[in-house]
């Protein structure tokens, strides 16, 4: 099969014809069904005065259609990460009016359209439907960060901005992928998973699974050679808990830092090393890697440059991002030849305790080198006017026999203790609390407000 041409997003609706948009089970929405869902939600959009508008979709299909009649009619868009009510009521202030399918109704007495519409033509029915090419600079786009550490920032962005990263996507990894089928355990509520599983298919042609694989169980039945899976650490770390094995096309991972031991893992189980993306909300995808013989070397988009600001903090310039000067991450890094580089850690992620600076990061990492503990978070709490280091950690097998042999009150101690060997006292985490899984977000991120809670009962 001839894989379809690809269209950048300003003329994908006036020029793409054919092919299938979208699966879920055995049935599948082909171009022509999708044109006309588009043109009919335009055309009642144009109608309404209302301006701004908050996208809240499970199925990626609607969400598709829902992104791209806004921006045919002229709209802005608001995509919040989090569409849980009392989450989407704290952002309500930035929109009008909602499109959904069937999460929001009667939310916040604004006006919604549920999608599918009622009383909606075929593709055969709707002949006189056309589109003009958009000017994506015109049509304003605003996201939101992940709130792993605060609430969730807005973030503005145009379709430009979006446009130029699926390019460069298509142009670095477009052959791999070929007609590949794009499923994914991400949410398109946030810019990774809006741009790999719904607007770079778009462009290119290929088809995409309507609903998230949830379970490991079920990336593992889903993978097959003519599938590209997008995918986040919190889920690939849970792959080597699942039976059997298979064989994707190609993986992405993001949002975060990817163990080494997980995409080894990703390898013998999925027949793939996982491609890692590093970016933001607010940058957009910055660099790439694939952790092969322990090489932690990440690789700048090629249309993304690098230097270190006198904090020795990654700066960019990017097509990504809305200002078009140096834009100043709080990543520390060691730049390399080849457009290359190193991560140190974040600069958010190290405080001061007692006049001493402490990096968080590098306590998860001793305490995720003991063999007692699987995965640990570490946050900082103030209690009674200090401020102390706290610890979530999942234990290993080894951890579970070993509380059980000596109890919590020996093993804590006997975990200090090693730990001494690497931190110092003010660095050795104060409270510990055991959990099966930490927690994370709909993107698979740490938010440190759940963490905090874990140590207030």
């Amino acid at each position: 099969m001839v894989h379809n041409q690809y269209l950048s997003l300003n003329d994908l609706m006036s020029e793409r014809k054919e092919g299938v948009v979208a699966k879920h089970q055995d049935s599948d929405t082909c171009w022509q069904q999708f044109s006309t869902d588009v043109f009919e939600l335009s055309q009642r959009l144009i109608e309404r005065d209302e301006h701004k508008w908050a996208l809240c979709f499970q199925d990626s299909y609607y969400c598709a259609v829902a992104f791209m009649a806004l921006a045919h009619a002229g709209k802005h868009l608001i995509l919040p990460s989090n569409y849980q009510p009392a989450a989407l009521e704290e952002l309500s202030s930035l929109f009008d009016a909602t499109l959904h399918d069937g999460l929001l109704d009667n939310l916040f007495n604004k006006p919604a359209y549920k999608l599918p519409l009622e009383h909606c033509v075929t593709g055969n029915q709707c002949r006189n439907k056309a589109f003009s090419s958009l000017v994506l600079q015109d049509i304003q786009l605003t996201l939101f960060t992940s709130g792993t550490s605060d609430t969730p920032k807005p973030i503005e962005k145009n379709l430009q901005h979006l446009s130029c990263e699926v390019d460069q996507l298509e142009a670095l990894w477009g052959p791999l992928l070929g007609n590949t089928i794009i499923c994914s355990t991400v949410s398109h509520q946030h810019i990774y998973g809006l741009l790999f599983r719904v607007l770079w298919p778009l462009c290119s042609g290929r088809a995409f699974e309507r609903l998230n694989l949830v379970y490991p169980e079920q990336v593992l039945i889903n993978a097959q050679d003519n599938r590209t899976l997008i995918s986040s650490p919190a889920l690939l770390k849970r792959v080597d808990n699942a039976e059997g094995t298979g064989q994707y096309r190609a993986l992405f991972s993001s949002g975060g830092p990817l163990p080494e031991e997980a995409a080894k893992s990703s390898l013998q189980r999925l027949g793939v090393l996982p491609i890692e993306v590093f970016g933001s909300t607010e940058t957009g995808g910055i660099a790439y890697r694939q952790q092969q013989a322990e090489c932690n070397l990440w690789t700048l988009f090629p249309c993304v440059s690098a230097r270190l600001n006198p904090d020795g903090c990654l700066t960019i310039k990017s097509p990504f991002i809305f200002e078009p000067q140096w834009y100043d991450t709080s990543d520390y890094c060691q730049l390399m030849p080849n457009n290359q580089f190193v991560l140190k850690g974040r600069a958010d992620r190290v405080i001061k305790i007692e006049e001493k600076r402490l990096s968080l990061t590098e306590v998860e990492k001793r305490l995720s080198q003991l063999q007692f503990a699987d995965e640990s978070a570490v946050v900082p709490i103030i209690v009674e006017n200090r401020t102390i280091l706290c610890a979530v950690i999942t234990l290993t097998p080894y951890g579970d026999d070993r509380i059980a042999l000596i109890g919590k009150g020996k093993f804590w101690i006997e975990l200090r203790k090693y730990l001494r060997e690497w931190l110092e006292p003010v660095g050795i985490p104060r409270k510990f609390r055991v959990v099966n899984e930490i927690p994370t977000n709909s993107q698979g991120k740490r938010i440190q407000r759940d963490l905090v809670s874990l140590f207030e009962s």
